[in-house]
């Protein structure tokens, strides 16, 4: 696969690998994403906007520059934002890939840090010495307000250029929650909503806090994803329930979708309202709510990739993944995708 280096969310030549639920493979251009789509499908997406989750600034004890990227609340009311997850990298910015990072300075408890217009304190290290909750200075509209003065999107080596908050915003973004973008949802566009309602598939959406996709550290990165809030409208559970009674499928755009869906309808039916996400999906989980899902193109040892395994087996994602590099597909948040049905447990072949 190759690296997408332009943040362009909806690229005219943006390809799409289908694998449905037989393992049977399909490419396409993804503006034709609603030929895998049925009637009475209802397709559910991840509504939150990103937020500038990455702020440089200075480790007051050692004076050492770092970088603090936010990670994970608890919580999406605005106004918890002053106590927050975060991975502390030391010196550098995204230009430099981040398993090159070098490591911050020894973070202590009470450590301060000054970043920018905002100041928080080092509550505690969380089983990694990068790993830190944070608790900012200030009240929630003054963190908002240094949060959009000072911070930037999270980025990556792969990227050439700093992204503008905006270029991290998909077409149906709303409250800033996320810390990264539900990236999945750049392929929809209003004239796609509008097709889907023309054919008869439900739209509706969730808004989960997504997080971090990769932090250079193996051991951090095998705590991915983080525990994430998220919150089910009434509407989408309804819409979600009523599919599942009448055994529709139940499309999900992006991984965070998944966790959100599959945590609140873990007894089979989706309670609407506020949730946490726990826990990490992968081949020893039963999908119970959804069906499909339309993802970007993960590469192998991602917890992205590793939600995949729920939906089809090792074998059929192993082809997959040899198929997007023999064709050249584009990886990465501004990719190409893969739409995936979940595979009949009786018809996996390993």
């Amino acid at each position: 696969m190759i690296p997408a280096t332009a943040p362009i969310q909806r690229p005219a030549d943006a390809r799409l690998f289908g694998v449905d639920r037989f393992g049977q493979p399909r490419h396409m251009m993804r503006s034709r994403l609603i030929d895998l789509l049925k009637p009475t499908d209802v397709v559910i997406a991840n509504d939150a906007a990103t937020l500038p989750a990455s702020l440089r600034g200075t480790h007051a004890p050692s004076g050492r520059e770092i970088e603090v990227r936010l990670a994970a609340r608890t919580s999406l009311s605005p106004s918890t934002i002053g106590r927050v997850l975060a991975v502390v990298f030391g010196e550098g910015d995204f230009r430099v890939p981040t398993e090159d990072r070098p490591q911050p300075p020894a973070l202590n408890r009470g450590d301060r840090l000054l970043l920018g217009p905002l100041r928080a304190a080092v509550v505690s290290r969380v089983n990694h010495r990068r790993l830190v909750l944070l608790q900012f200075d200030g009240t929630a509209d003054e963190i908002w307000r240094g949060l959009a003065r000072h911070g930037h999107p999270v980025q990556y080596a792969h990227l050439q250029e700093p992204l503008a908050i905006w270029d991290t915003w998909t077409p149906i973004a709303g409250l800033p929650v996320a810390f990264e973008p539900p990236s999945a949802s750049f392929a929809l566009s209003w004239g796609l909503l509008e097709s889907l309602a023309a054919r008869g598939i439900g739209f509706a959406t969730v808004t989960h806090a997504a997080g971090l996709s990769s932090t250079g550290d193996p051991v951090l990165d095998a705590m991915l994803p983080f525990d994430e809030p998220y919150v089910i409208p009434r509407y989408t559970a309804r819409l979600v329930n009523r599919a599942r009674a009448r055994g529709s499928r139940v499309v999900a755009v992006g991984t965070s979708v998944v966790r959100a869906l599959e945590h609140a309808g873990a007894e089979g039916r989706v309670r609407p309202g506020e949730g946490l996400a726990t826990g990490r999906l992968g081949p020893g989980s039963a999908l119970r709510i959804v069906d499909a899902i339309l993802t970007g193109t993960h590469e192998p040892g991602t917890s992205h990739h590793e939600l995949l395994r729920a939906f089809a087996t090792s074998s059929t994602l192993a082809l997959v993944d040899e198929e997007l590099t023999r064709v050249g597909y584009r990886t990465h948040e501004f990719g190409d995708s893969v739409f995936l049905e979940r595979q009949d447990r009786n018809t996996r072949g390993g």
